[in-house]
């Protein structure tokens, strides 16, 4: 079963999208050379706390801190740290979620810290396409792996535009989102389209693309939650939470438009 949400839920799952895309966006604006990631934590869930929400991510699972920090190598799940101090050159992701009135908002985005190499940075705007060529398929009528279709054509298409085979994450993916922040089902980001669950208007799924810019294998650090690639490449990862109306794909995580 895959939730489906009323229109009134789906605009309180976009408050709490809200939130995350503020945060996101305040953990931007301090993310420079020389600050920590503890810091940039600490000043995540101070703004989500401050919006009346709770961190989705702290003590899920036993996971000690409220966003994800993975820097370079890393591709999910980093655990901030004062030891980890940004450097000119890095690339990190940051994944955020937030709880608001019990409904959850989950959100990533790879920011490039000083001056960073046009590989990385190609890296990453290769990552962000292949999170909106998904977004794009979100269709009522369509079928869950037209998403992982459209995620898979476009990483491969910017492939072939840079010149360069990127690393495709199979263990790690989208998923449904709601009331928890993990729902059924699983979105992998490759696959061939018409196949799993037929999307309906209120469902709500998180689409999330990692991209290396080496192999696509994984290995797990023993803090038992870090991943990072297996031969050392960078890696990218982007998030928006999104929503199936009538109209088309509504982007709960995405920031207000001013």
């Amino acid at each position: 079963m895959i939730e489906i949400k009323t229109p009134g839920e789906l605009q309180a799952m976009r408050a709490a999208g809200l939130v995350v895309a503020k945060t996101l966006a305040a953990v931007r604006e301090r993310a420079k050379v020389g600050v920590s990631t503890a810091e940039l934590d600490e000043l995540a869930e101070q703004t989500i706390r401050d919006a009346g929400a709770v961190p989705s991510f702290k003590g899920y699972h036993g996971f000690p801190a409220s966003i994800c920090a993975s820097v370079n190598e890393q591709i999910v799940h980093g655990i901030p740290s004062g030891r980890q101090v940004l450097a000119d050159g890095d690339l990190i992701s940051v994944d955020c979620g937030a709880i608001l009135d019990g409904w959850h908002g989950d959100s990533a985005v790879t920011l490039a810290i000083g001056a960073v190499s046009e590989k990385d940075l190609a890296l990453s705007a290769a990552t962000e396409k292949s999170m909106w060529a998904g977004i794009e398929a979100v269709r009522a009528g369509g079928r869950l792996t037209d998403i992982s279709f459209a995620v898979q054509t476009a990483a491969e298409k910017a492939g072939r535009d840079n010149g360069v085979e990127y690393g495709m994450i199979l263990e790690y993916g989208g998923h449904g989102i709601g009331r928890q922040m993990h729902m059924d089902p699983f979105l992998p980001n490759v696959g061939k389209p018409g196949k799993g669950p037929r999307l309906k208007v209120g469902m709500a799924l998180a689409i999330e693309p990692m991209l290396t810019g080496g192999g696509g294998e994984t290995v797990e650090l023993e803090d038992g939650w870090t991943v990072v690639t297996a031969d050392g490449s960078r890696a990218s990862h982007w998030e928006h939470t999104v929503a199936i109306t009538e109209d088309g794909p509504w982007v709960l995580t995405a920031p207000e438009k001013d």
